[in-house]
């Protein structure tokens, strides 16, 4: 994986959560993510988001679209550098218009 220095949050500027509530990301125990999944689903800071968590362990929210739960079993699993690309693959694409 190439080297990101995940100290530099400038990913979050991108992010589709800008402006949403943080309990929509941080529900209590058994209650809905589904509002916070539709905003990750097309968010292009997905897999900058879902890395971060990774890397800092962040144990509670949603980040990138998966719950703690997630990716406690991403990180059982080894898979975290697999779901990174996967998820840079899935996000959309900007494309530039140049003139």
């Amino acid at each position: 994986m190439d080297w990101i220095d995940w100290r530099d949050q400038k990913w979050r500027d991108r992010a589709d959560c800008t402006g949403a509530h943080p309990d929509m990301f941080f529900p209590p125990r058994g209650a809905s993510t589904r509002e916070a999944r539709e905003i990750c689903g097309g968010c292009m800071a997905r897999a900058d988001c879902f890395m971060f968590a990774m890397t800092f362990h962040q144990t509670l929210g949603i980040w990138g679209g998966y719950s703690t739960r997630e990716r406690a079993r991403i990180k059982r699993e080894d898979r975290a550098e697999a779901t990174y690309n996967m998820l840079l693959r899935l996000q959309p694409k900007v494309e530039l218009w140049v003139s």
